[in-house]
C-alpha cells in the first residue's frame, strides 16, 4: 500500500485508492479529460486522466475502489497524479480501513474530556440538554464520535467533528475566563451543540458527502431543529434560554454570506463565531502544510485570499 502522504514527485506508482470524486471537463482546445479525487486514510490526491477514452482506462464510478497507474507530479506546489491506467479493484484486493482518514488523537480520550465539560455546567436545563445528546443517546454518540466536521475544508476525517468541537470548547473556555460578560454555561452549551447538525448533514465514511437533508436544509438549521427536539423533552425549559442557545448556533458562521441566518446579537454568539472560525482556519492551514518540508510559496489559496508558505523557523 502506497499511502498518499508518502508519495513523491517523479514517482511512477500502481496502487488502489478510493475514487472520492470524478468530474469530466475539457481543455482549452476542447479535448475531454477527467478530474479525480483519490483518497486514503492519509489524505486526498488530485488525479488527471488526460485520455479517458484510452483502452487502459476501464469503466469505473465515483465511490469505487480503483487501481491507478501513473506519474506523480507537482502542480502549483501540490502533488497530483497523471493517470495512464485505471482498473476497478475487486473485494479482497483492499482493506477499507486504509481509506478512512481518521483523527490522530484518542477518540475516547477526547470524548471523556468533552463530557467533563458537561459536568461543569451549573444551569440544570442546559446540563439536561447536553446529557440528552452526549450522555443518553447512544446512537448519536456513536455517530458523533466517528463523524467528520466537513467534506473537504477542515477536519474532514473520522473523529474530526469531535476534535473540532473540543478545540472550539477550549477557545471558548479561554474567552469565558478572560471576559466576565460571557455566560459560561450558555457558551459551553453552544460550543458543544454548534455543529451537531453535521451528523445528519454529512454521510458516514467512506462517502463523507452531503445527504439530501444536508443539501436542502444544512447543518445550522438541522442543529437548531435537534435542539428544539431536546428542549421539548425537558419539562419547563425556559423559552428565553432556549432562544439564546438557538441564536448562538444560528449565528455561529458570523455572516449571512457564510450561511448564518442571523448575525451574532449576543456576546456568547460572537465568542462562538470567533472560536469556530479560528479553529477551522488554523486546522485548514495545518492540513495545507502537512507533509510540506520546505519553505517554498504554495501559490494562491482562495479560502485565505493569499499566497501561503510555512514559516522559515518551522
Amino acid at each position: 500500500m502506497r499511502y498518499i502522504n508518502g508519495l513523491h514527485e517523479g514517482e511512477t506508482i500502481r496502487n488502489v485508492y478510493l475514487c472520492k470524486g470524478k468530474r469530466s471537463a475539457e481543455t482549452r482546445n476542447g479535448k475531454p479529460y477527467d478530474n479525480l479525487l483519490l483518497q486514503d486514510k492519509t489524505g486526498i490526491l488530485d488525479g488527471k486522466v488526460w485520455d479517458p477514452n484510452s483502452q487502459g482506462i476501464a469503466e469505473y464510478d465515483e465511490k469505487d475502489f480503483i487501481e491507478v497507474y501513473g506519474d506523480v507530479i507537482s502542480y502549483n506546489g501540490n502533488l497530483q497524479i497523471n493517470i495512464k491506467q485505471i482498473r476497478r479493484a475487486q473485494e479482497g484486493e483492499y482493506d477499507p480501513a486504509d481509506y478512512m482518514p481518521t483523527t490522530e488523537k484518542s477518540v475516547e480520550g477526547m470524548y471523556e474530556e468533552l463530557t467533563a465539560y458537561i459536568r461543569q455546567i451549573g444551569n440544570p436545563y442546559l446540563k439536561k440538554l447536553l446529557e440528552y445528546f452526549f450522555v443518553n443517546d447512544s446512537a448519536f454518540i456513536k455517530t458523533f464520535k466517528g463523524h467528520s466536521a466537513a467534506k473537504t475544508v477542515h477536519h474532514g476525517f473520522a473523529g474530526g467533528l469531535l476534535e473540532h468541537t473540543l478545540s472550539v470548547l477550549h477557545l471558548c473556555e479561554y474567552f469565558a475566563g478572560a471576559y466576565p460578560i460571557l455566560n459560561r454555561d450558555l457558551l459551553f452549551a453552544a460550543a458543544m451543540c454548534h455543529d451537531i447538525g453535521k451528523t445528519r448533514e454529512l454521510s458516514a465514511f467512506p462517502d463523507n458527502d452531503y445527504t439530501d437533508e444536508g443539501q436542502l436544509i444544512g447543518h445550522i438549521v438541522i442543529g437548531v431543529e435537534m435542539i428544539g427536539e431536546a428542549v421539548r423533552s425537558i419539562p419547563d425549559f425556559p423559552v428565553q434560554l432556549a432562544n439564546e442557545l438557538k441564536h448562538c448556533v444560528i449565528a455561529h458562521h458570523g455572516e449571512l454570506e457564510y450561511g448564518s441566518p442571523k448575525k451574532p446579537a449576543l456576546a456568547e454568539a460572537l465568542a462562538l463565531n470567533l472560536a469556530d472560525n479560528a479553529d477551522a482556519k488554523m486546522q485548514t492551514l495545518t492540513e495545507i502544510f502537512k507533509g510540506k518540508t520546505g519553505h517554498e510559496w504554495l501559490g494562491y489559496n482562495k479560502l485565505f485570499e493569499s499566497n501561503l508558505r510555512r514559516t522559515s523557523g518551522v
